[in-house]
């Protein structure tokens, strides 16, 4: 969170040319967003070469041993780096900005959409259903996190690649997230009704899943600095990752609650919907200041 407020303040925009200062924005947001969740993927790796090699409690202490050398690294940023004038009051850290709170909701429902699958009920249906061994189920899922992650980083450049060379707008959101809602619902129903192997279905299902989820997530980690003053960005970036750890928080629970009543299908219905609500709520989005609106009929 306080790193992604830091790129609102050092990469501004440029006053005589604010789209592009917008552009060079939305490249660092996702380069920084992407590398972040890739290292999380390395993670699902490490932690397991690290739990055959050492144990749990050694494991935890070179993990502590991690987060002290990444402390030590912080101490050479600037003092006042994100920090506010002022101190707020409890209730000005709602926002007040209409296009901050209708972004932190419709992030809510999104990455509640993707945990309700990813946190419980798909390492249990892999080691259960499938029957995948320990190190497969990390594999898999350390790889479909390395993968959104790139796909995270790379994605001014693939709209770049398909003609969409202005920083991405709400229609892009919209977009983005109407396709998204088709994805975990086709997995369900193929599951459901037995479409080929299972495993191939969740497998290249959730791979596609995790590509459009990852464009999802970079233009929503630009878009919350769009809305934002480089006055109030640590403010309203902690807002909207409140939200963020929100939707998480209900994910996970439903994860394990609806794998016990209805299995895998049962989550990715749920997921479908949670996608669908953030698609509506992403409807009622104003446009950002100073970026442009694209014609009726685009993307974004």
């Amino acid at each position: 969170m306080s790193a992604k407020s830091a790129i609102k303040t050092v990469v501004a925009a440029t006053p005589e040319d604010p789209e592009r200062g917008e552009g060079r924005l939305f490249r660092w947001v996702a380069l920084l967003t992407g590398s972040k969740n890739a290292l999380k993927g390395v993670g699902f790796f490490l932690g397991a070469v690290l739990l055959t090699a050492i144990g749990f409690q050694a494991a935890v202490a070179v993990l502590a041993g991690a987060l002290l050398l990444a402390f030590f690294g912080t101490l050479g940023l600037p003092s006042d780096l994100g920090r506010m004038k002022r101190k707020p009051s409890f209730s000005a850290l709602l926002s007040k900005s209409r296009g901050i709170n209708v972004l932190s909701l419709a992030r809510f429902f999104l990455f509640g959409a993707r945990d309700v699958w990813f946190v419980v009920a798909l390492p249990v249906f892999l080691e259960g259903a499938l029957g995948w061994r320990f190190w497969e189920v990390g594999g898999f899922m350390g790889l479909w996190v390395i993968g959104y992650g790139i796909v995270q980083a790379g994605a001014p450049s693939l709209r770049h690649a398909w003609g969409q060379a202005s920083p991405p707008g709400v229609a892009a959101v919209r977009f983005w997230s109407a396709v998204l809602t088709a994805i975990p619902a086709l997995i369900a129903i193929a599951l459901w009704r037995q479409v080929g192997q299972p495993g191939l279905a969740v497998v290249v299902g959730l791979a596609v899943f995790g590509v459009v989820f990852a464009m999802n997530s970079s233009i929503h980690s630009y878009m919350i600095l769009a809305y934002t003053d480089a006055e109030s960005v640590s403010l309203n970036v902690g807002f909207y990752y409140m939200a963020n750890a929100g939707g998480r928080l209900v994910g996970t629970l439903l994860s394990g609650a609806l794998f016990l009543r209805g299995g895998l299908e049962a989550c990715l219905l749920v997921s479908a919907l949670m996608v669908a609500a953030a698609w509506g709520v992403s409807c009622c989005l104003p446009p950002p200041r100073g970026v442009a609106v694209p014609p009726a009929g685009v993307a974004g």
